[in-house]
């Protein structure tokens, strides 16, 4: 009898550690992109004003993920599809003079960005950014066919920088480690 209590025992035990285990959180890889790189958020050259646009296009953004812009004298502002393609600055839903700027991408879609001092926009001073969703992004990786994101070089060699950093969110779903550690888990239940 104090064999088939000990057995129950030890699968409950089991049985709530798995339980605890599927609540705790996850960590979720977002990444912190330089725009500009090491020249930082200016007046491309006149030879290639398509600069931003091209950087970003070679970029996969996910929700999370944020965009640090620094310039001296300047501004950052994220304005509609028809204020980017007018250069009107006049009604942004944001803007940031700070030097400093670091903007989350909270969710899917295009974002536009112009700058906010005058002339600097139609010099090329702009830049669409299309985020993706968990969906469009799957299997796809940022970029290298691997579904995972790039090694940082750390340098600067294109002109623009990415860092990673850790964020801690709720889970949301169950992954398959997850789900392969609970059936393990289950496994081991079993065997008692």
């Amino acid at each position: 009898m104090a064999a088939i209590a000990m057995n129950t025992t030890k699968k409950s035990l089991l049985l709530c550690l798995l339980c605890t285990f599927l609540t705790i959180t996850t960590t979720v890889t977002s990444f912190e992109y330089q725009v500009g790189g090491a020249k930082g958020w200016v007046v491309p050259p006149s030879n290639d004003t398509r600069i931003y646009n091209d950087w970003a296009s070679e970029n996969r953004f996910l929700i999370g993920d944020t965009v640090r812009f620094r310039y001296k004298k300047d501004s950052v502002m994220e304005v509609s599809m028809e204020d980017y393609k007018n250069c009107n600055s006049s009604h942004p839903s944001y803007f940031s003079n700070t030097g400093d700027t670091v903007y989350e991408l909270d969710h899917s879609g295009p974002y536009y960005f112009i700058s906010g001092v005058s002339g600097h926009c139609g010099k090329g001073q702009r830049m669409i950014i299309k985020v993706l969703t968990t969906d469009q992004d799957a299997g796809k990786g940022n970029g290298n066919g691997n579904g995972t994101a790039p090694p940082s070089s750390g340098g600067e060699a294109d002109g623009h920088h990415k860092s990673g950093s850790a964020v801690t969110l709720p889970l949301g779903g169950v992954s398959s480690s997850i789900v392969a550690f609970g059936l393990a888990g289950l496994a081991a239940a079993s065997m008692f």
